[in-house]
């Protein structure tokens, strides 16, 4: 009995090992999304301080891009300028052709300064724990099952495809939420949204700190006034890709792009394998892809990406979110999986639903902190606890339940707080995926 109990214990070690090993570059929000440890002593509420971007203005309130230039020397006239009958005889005064540049003293006329105005955000996080347990174990069964080394060996492939799931929608719902821009593919029109309608609360918010399944998407579109949202919703397009870059490169989002090509920034866009079909196949842009040989960049290489396409890395996933939208616009997300008694089967609502997600991901739109083990403080000890998912084999005696120590589980433990940095960078992008029409 001890020894099997010993064997589950040694496998539970090399777990962690096989979770990390086994998720590693299988999905871009687990490669891209960047990691780093959560603050001890902070507390379990931060926050984070956003310094916007900040150009030259002509006067102090920030009301007017530019930076006033203005002559060194006066106007070349009269008894200003060289060679006057009065300057003839070499007495020309520099004072009198220079002008004098006024400082922080220099009156409505003569005050020349530019500004810089410095605007900041304050966005607060905090830490969110879970924790995923397997069935219970009895190592008198594990005594006498057949192919007992084979059945851990799953189990341990289980537990691990459990937790890169896990991590999957963790990170890519908290992309989404922390976006800051919701692009509604819509026939003509289509515009980079901030602020959304949300049902239940009074006026426009902010989209960052939102997901899709909290806004009134009807009262986003031009199907407003209409009936239903479908009328006004079709397919992803190349236009609004491009729409999309172009915004993204104003905004300063090319410094830390996940690639560059031919001087120019590429950045990565997290979608289906239809929706990336749809984009390279559109009418017009399929000889894009034909012609483009450049080098892609190490970070995105080890995903299986060959090539960019028109400014964007094609990253695939392929649950990308789903919805169907009413009439009233409330969206209602379907996963691909349905389960039923613990049995997990392709989800049918999945496939038939008309509207999908993909996203712009960007370095610099959020940073997942996830705590590092700790066994304690002084002279209180605790026995060291991982975060990020790696089981342990619990065999817990209890005098009613478990008195001879002959039960045990696989217990892991997830927990991370997503810290929101510049969230101006992130796109959802939401279209009807069985539309026949390009946005525009």
């Amino acid at each position: 009995m001890e020894v099997i109990n010993t064997l589950l214990a040694e496998e539970a070690n090399r777990i962690g090992t096989d979770i990390h090993k086994q998720t590693l570059h299988t999905s871009p929000w687990i490669d891209l999304i960047k990691q780093s440890a959560f603050p001890d002593e902070m507390g379990y509420q931060l926050t984070s301080l956003v310094y916007d971007r900040a150009i030259p203005t002509t006067n102090p309130t920030g009301a007017t891009a530019g930076v006033t230039w203005k002559n060194v020397a006066e106007a070349q006239a009269g008894s200003n300028a060289f060679g006057s009958t009065s300057k003839v005889l070499g007495e020309q005064n520099i004072e009198d052709a220079a002008t004098q540049f006024s400082g922080g003293r220099g009156n409505a006329g003569t005050d020349y300064r530019s500004y810089v105005q410095f605007s900041k955000k304050i966005k607060q996080y905090n830490l969110k724990k879970a924790a995923i347990e397997s069935p219970t174990i009895s190592l008198d069964d594990l005594r006498f099952a057949a192919q007992r080394k084979n059945q851990l060996s799953a189990i341990m492939d289980l537990m691990a495809e459990a937790s890169r799931h896990a991590w999957e929608t963790r990170y890519r719902d908290e992309y989404e939420r922390l976006s800051g821009n919701l692009v509604l593919c819509e026939s003509t029109g289509t515009t980079i949204k901030t602020t959304v309608d949300v049902d239940g609360a009074s006026g426009a918010q902010d989209f960052d700190a939102r997901n899709i399944t909290e806004v009134n998407i009807e009262n986003q579109t031009n199907a407003s006034e209409t009936t239903n949202v479908s009328e006004s919703m079709v397919n992803i397009s190349n236009a609004i890709m491009d729409k999309i870059y172009y915004n993204l490169i104003r905004s300063g989002a090319s410094n830390n792009a996940y690639g560059r090509e031919n001087g120019r920034p590429v950045f990565a866009v997290v979608c289906s394998s239809e929706a990336s079909y749809q984009l390279q196949t559109e009418a017009g842009f399929r000889d894009d892809v034909r012609y483009n040989n450049a080098k892609v960049s190490d970070l995105i290489a080890p995903l299986g990406i060959e090539k960019s396409f028109r400014g964007f890395y094609h990253l695939i996933d392929d649950t990308a979110p789903r919805f169907d939208i009413d009439d009233n616009g409330a969206a209602t997300q379907h996963t691909p999986y349905s389960i039923t008694n613990g049995v997990v089967s392709m989800n049918g609502s999945y496939d038939s639903a008309s509207y999908e997600a993909a996203y712009v991901i960007h370095p610099d739109v959020m940073e997942s902190q996830i705590p590092n083990p700790m066994t304690g403080a002084g002279a209180i000890k605790f026995d060291p606890v991982s975060y990020k998912g790696d089981f342990k084999w619990l065999n817990i005696p209890h005098a009613a339940d478990n008195p001879d120590g002959t039960i045990g589980f696989f217990r892991g433990v997830l927990a991370s707080a997503s810290k929101p940095i510049k969230t101006n960078f992130g796109y959802v992008i939401l279209f009807k995926r069985d539309s026949s029409t390009p946005a525009a």
